[in-house]
């Protein structure tokens, strides 16, 4: 039978204990009461609100909270409460019910029962996750804002930008993606992902900027965050596509300085949970900081260029120089010494007027000689006067006449010379007409194929049908002859050359590839702005046509280019430079079978070669 005093005294511990109560569910922060075995007895309010689970779920189970990197710690930690009794300020990090990690600093006690026997553990969690991002951002705005000015290069800069966000939000992926403003493209210049392949891969890849996540924030100019890709009408796949990649959540944010909009700062795949607007914030604070640095390093990467630009246009105008030096001193030398052993063997009173003639081929055979000088002086920039033009125009005339004379006499001669000057000077119409690119392509291959018939070069037809063309027809012809002669004359026997029609993205398109020695890249740079070879001038000889490195003039891939600007088409070069043929100076042997590094054809078809795209725009 309960005594008055045991009845007082239980009253009195139920008393304290609903006091304790009230106490521990007016505190801010987190409570949990574990019994010995570590199940739950007791959560406080703040508990349920900061991490998500009520104590009818989880009374008498364990709480799932620990990451699993921090279990053997948390062990440990446990081992430790029970010898000392009591822990203070333990720095930590716990799991929220809809998987968030939080930063927490947990206190905790042991408590005993009446007997004087641990009962089990009580213990208080301090959210500083706040504090501790608030402390993280100042720190990384700080360390942005002094580092940014010590790295020069543009890429520099942007490594060290997305290795920040990175951090910062914890994410798998970031990227800087920066608009081309005259193709009207994303491209990615900088990225940082888990995979280093993927950024690889990425930066090969560009988009136009209304599709995507970052062309709705570049359209808008607002941040934008993307819980699930899968359910985003923004969202464009392509991109993970041609990069393996699979992105389940990003936030994008503008990068913009005072009047536009320079790119986007992008992070994907948050590690723990999904992206908030504190990391809209935040993210938002850096490309706000580095908007100006990244502009000011791309005007200098593009000053940087146009400099590189001028010194390859001097060099290449000393190329030019020595280049005509030699095409017009070396047949002009060889012709002058022929005729000066036709005039010493050939008895002129044998054929009536025959000293005259060669009189009349040394003499303009010299006249050319003085124009080549004068070339020189043009180039150099050094005085050339006019009335030296005009005397050389004077001479052809009066040649022209002495020849049109021998030839048919005096009758009919204005008619004749009429006829011969507008032959050679008059205007000519070229008049566009509806052309089918593959029947006129497969048609001049045909004609020309006897031409290179010594070779053994590969050729590959994949001629399909496309709308027509509308352009000269003779203009057409010129580019075409002109690619298939410069893909013979760089690809060695028993290599390829692939020649494709096919319909691109704007209109009809004629694919050149030769798998070749290549182009290097200085040399790619002035392709097709100047009378620019890529061989050089020493090495150089001009060949047949259509032989292996036969040579040219320079201005086969110039004239196309003016074609392209007058008549409305676009012409695209890029190139690989043969791996074991690296400098113009290197000299490949014309026949795969003859080289020493490629000892089958497989191995020359992946070293190197050439593809001109020209594209007709409808």
């Amino acid at each position: 039978m309960t005594s008055d005093s045991d009845l007082k005294n239980s009253n009195s511990c139920f008393a304290a204990e609903q006091r304790y109560r009230a106490f521990l569910n007016f505190l801010p922060d987190p409570v949990f009461v574990f019994n010995l075995d570590s199940t739950v007895s007791y959560l406080n309010p703040a508990f349920e609100k900061v991490f998500g689970w009520t104590l009818k779920e989880l009374e008498g189970r364990h709480i799932p909270f620990v990451p699993e990197r921090l279990k053997e710690e948390t062990r440990e930690g446990l081992k430790h409460l029970l010898a000392e009794r009591v822990i203070y300020g333990i720095e930590t990090q716990r799991l929220t019910r809809d998987g968030r990690l939080l930063d927490i600093v947990i206190n905790g006690a042991i408590f005993y029962d009446e007997a004087g026997e641990p009962a089990g553990q009580v213990n208080t969690l301090r959210d500083v996750t706040a504090e501790k991002r608030i402390s993280r951002v100042n720190q990384a705005m700080f360390r942005i804002a002094r580092a940014l000015y010590q790295f020069r290069r543009l890429d520099d800069r942007l490594d060290f930008i997305i290795r920040e966000v990175k951090e910062l939000l914890t994410v798998d992926g970031a990227s800087v993606i920066l608009l081309d403003d005259d193709r009207k493209e994303f491209y990615f210049r900088a990225t940082n992902f888990g995979d280093s392949g993927t950024g690889q891969r990425m930066k090969e890849i560009r988009f136009p900027i209304d599709r995507g996540v970052a062309g709705h924030v570049y359209q808008t100019g607002q941040p934008l965050i993307v819980p699930d890709t899968s359910q985003s009408p923004y969202f464009f796949s392509f991109v993970d596509h041609e990069t393996g990649y699979h992105t389940q959540n990003m936030l994008d944010v503008p990068v913009r300085t005072s009047d536009r909009i320079i790119g986007v700062l992008c992070a994907v795949n948050k590690i723990n949970g999904g992206f908030v607007e504190a990391d809209v914030e935040l993210l938002s604070a850096i490309a706000t900081t580095v908007a100006y640095p990244i502009e000011n390093a791309i005007i200098n990467e593009e000053l940087k260029k146009s400099y590189e630009e001028v010194q390859s246009l001097n060099w290449a105008k000393e190329k030019v120089i020595h280049h005509l030096s030699h095409e017009l001193k070396t047949p002009v030398s060889v012709l002058s010494a022929s005729i000066g052993l036709l005039k010493s063997r050939l008895p002129s009173a044998t054929v009536p007027g025959v000293k005259r003639i060669l009189d009349r081929a040394a003499r303009n055979l010299e006249r050319i000689l003085e124009m080549q000088y004068e070339i020189e002086d043009i180039l150099r920039q050094k005085d050339f006067r006019a009335y030296h033009m005009m005397s050389d125009l004077l001479e052809v005339c009066r040649d022209e006449l002495e020849v049109l004379v021998e030839e048919i006499g005096e009758d009919r001669i204005l008619d004749r010379l009429r006829q011969r000057i507008d032959t050679l000077f008059g205007p000519k119409d070229a008049i566009p007409e509806e052309i089918d690119l593959a029947v006129l392509t497969k048609q001049l291959i045909q004609k020309i194929q006897f031409e290179y018939s010594g070779r053994k070069c590969n050729l590959n037809l994949d001629l399909r049908k496309t709308s027509p063309v509308f352009i000269p027809p003779d203009v057409l012809t010129k580019v075409i002859v002109g690619l298939i002669r410069n893909a013979v004359e760089n690809t060695p026997d028993n290599s390829r050359i692939d020649v494709r029609v096919a319909n691109g993205s704007g209109g009809p398109e004629l694919t050149v590839t030769d798998f070749g020695i290549g182009i290097t890249a200085d040399d790619q740079k002035l392709i097709f702005q100047s009378h620019v070879t890529t061989r050089g001038t020493l090495e150089y000889s001009t060949k047949k046509p259509y032989d292996f490195n036969a040579g040219g003039r320079g201005f086969d891939l110039l004239r196309m280019k003016i074609f392209s600007e007058r008549y409305h088409f676009s012409i695209h070069l890029s190139s690989t430079r043969c791996r074991y043929i690296p400098r113009n100076e290197d000299l490949c042997p014309g026949d795969v079978l003859l080289c020493r590094f490629c000892n089958r054809i497989e191995d020359c078809l992946a070293s190197g070669g050439t593809t001109v795209t020209v594209g007709f725009h409808m």
